[in-house]
């Protein structure tokens, strides 16, 4: 038996473990990426779950943050100086009565400030925007801790 006739009976052998290396080595490269998402996710839920600590709440659990927020800030970044989320915030600080019953009262200004946070941690270049519209709004410290 000659050592070529070896080794072209073989080649499946060599075509399917070159195949599996790509397989594995392209699945490597995607856990790596995202545990690196993770692990910026977390960072910044950690860094939002201490200036609420700090603020003077509980410390929120960490993982939900991360669940909700990511690494971009979900929702909460997207236009968060748009005309419907400053009427969904008006909306949002009244009196808690729905339909004829609802009318604007003046709210607390650590909510808008929590997610003036949120703004600062997540997406930094989206605040100024957010701060116009939180400047226009009337509030206080209305709720007791």
């Amino acid at each position: 038996m000659s050592p070529t006739r070896f080794a072209s009976e073989h080649r499946w052998i060599y075509i399917g473990a070159i195949v599996l290396l790509v397989a594995l080595a392209v699945i490597g490269i995607i856990n790596y990426e995202s545990v690196k998402k993770t692990n910026q996710a977390t960072e910044k839920a950690n860094r939002l779950a201490d200036a609420a600590v700090e603020a003077g709440y509980p410390r929120p659990d960490t993982d939900t943050i991360v669940r909700a927020l990511g690494t971009d800030g979900g929702i909460v970044c997207e236009n968060p100086g748009s005309a419907l989320k400053s009427a969904l915030w008006k909306i949002n600080v009244s009196n808690g009565a729905a339909f004829v019953g609802a009318r604007p009262v003046i709210g607390d200004g650590a909510a808008l400030r929590a997610e003036a946070k949120i703004l600062e941690i997540y997406c930094p270049d989206r605040l100024d925007s957010f701060q116009d519209r939180l400047n226009d709004l009337k509030t206080d410290d209305t709720v007791r801790r």
